[in-house]
């Protein structure tokens, strides 16, 4: 079963997305240049905000997160894992990281790109406050998917 989210945010000119282990997207209206993590502002959920379901589905050791970046004119794809650690409870950011570090807005670990490794066009677009960034979570898991392949193999 794959369970789905769909968060949105905006651009905002303090956006460098230079941090090489994490991914921040914040309900915060401002923020500084110290944030180099964060890709997005304003953000209509935070991890709080997500649904029972998708958050019961993240928080197992097979869990695979799947997360979308979309603007008009750039769409990236980040690959993370769930964890049955995950606290998941923050009511203001949705952090993914490389590392294995978890706290409260933490919802993938493991991730293959932090914003670092973004393309550098979609950061520029993503300094343009007029930039809606919407943010596409997807949670398989990979116990299920083993099966689906077995299925079809």
């Amino acid at each position: 079963m794959i369970v789905y989210e769909e968060v949105e945010a905006h651009g905002h000119p303090n956006i460098q997305a230079k941090h090489r282990t994490t991914i921040e997207i914040t309900k915060d209206e401002e923020v500084t240049l110290r944030g180099d993590c964060i890709i997005g502002v304003k953000a209509n959920k935070s991890v709080y905000d997500l649904s029972d379901s998708f958050k019961n589905s993240l928080k197992t050791d097979y869990s695979i997160l799947v997360i979308v970046l979309e603007t008009n004119n750039y769409r990236e794809i980040i690959l993370a894992q769930g964890s049955c650690n995950l606290v998941l409870g923050d009511n203001r950011r949705i952090i993914i990281r490389k590392s294995n570090y978890i706290e409260p807005a933490t919802i993938g670990i493991k991730a293959n790109k932090a914003a670092h490794d973004l393309d550098r066009k979609l950061v520029k677009e993503l300094k343009d406050p007029g930039t809606i960034l919407k943010i596409k979570l997807y949670v398989i898991n990979s116990l299920e998917l083993d099966k689906l392949v077995e299925f079809y193999t």
